[in-house]
């Protein structure tokens, strides 16, 4: 068994709860995880991850939402003194994750400030999207292509990306 999954195992509630947290920004989904202990292995954890996720409410969902900064900057919405976890935050993984946008050009980091500020005018959130891996260019591209959705069909999608988003960090969380 993984050394920190073991430890977080063994851990109270509250600080097992607290030190998950970071990897998703919903209370209720830590508070579920932390319920469903023990696990044993990687697989375990990502399956229950996905389960607690998707029996959320929309509110959980949004609080996931809010624990993200908007792409392209590093401060987020509800960032909170508690969001660290094994030395790497919350906004660490954020700032890693978006490594990309950081080096992109001017003109791209504009326009991905302006296509935030349409989407949050359009659906009243931030955009979430899982940007590990993906270019500046790329991550404005789909900003773009979601702004075309529907509310419901985008709020859907936002909460698939920080699933996406949660199974990521959960993997670096047990690398400590």
């Amino acid at each position: 068994m993984n050394e920190i999954l073991a430890r977080w195992n063994d851990a109270s509630f509250e600080a097992a709860a607290a030190q998950i947290l970071p990897c998703c920004g919903s209370k209720a989904w830590a508070r579920e995880m932390t319920v469903r202990r023990p696990f044993q292995d990687e697989a375990a954890l990502m399956a229950a991850s996905d389960d607690a996720w998707y029996k959320l409410n929309e509110s959980d969902w949004i609080e996931a939402f809010q624990s993200h900064p908007r792409i392209g900057e590093s401060t987020a919405l509800n960032s909170s003194p508690n969001s660290a976890t094994h030395g790497t935050s919350s906004l660490a993984w954020a700032k890693q994750e978006q490594k990309e946008v950081a080096e992109a050009g001017d003109a791209v980091k504009i326009a991905l400030a302006k296509g935030n500020h349409e989407y949050e005018r359009k659906f009243g959130r931030i955009f979430i999207v899982c940007a590990t891996g993906r270019s500046a260019t790329e991550l404005l591209e789909t900003l773009r292509q979601r702004l075309q959705n529907d509310p419901g069909t985008e709020f859907q999608e936002a909460a698939e990306q920080q699933r996406q988003i949660t199974q990521i960090r959960l993997r670096k969380w047990l690398q400590g």
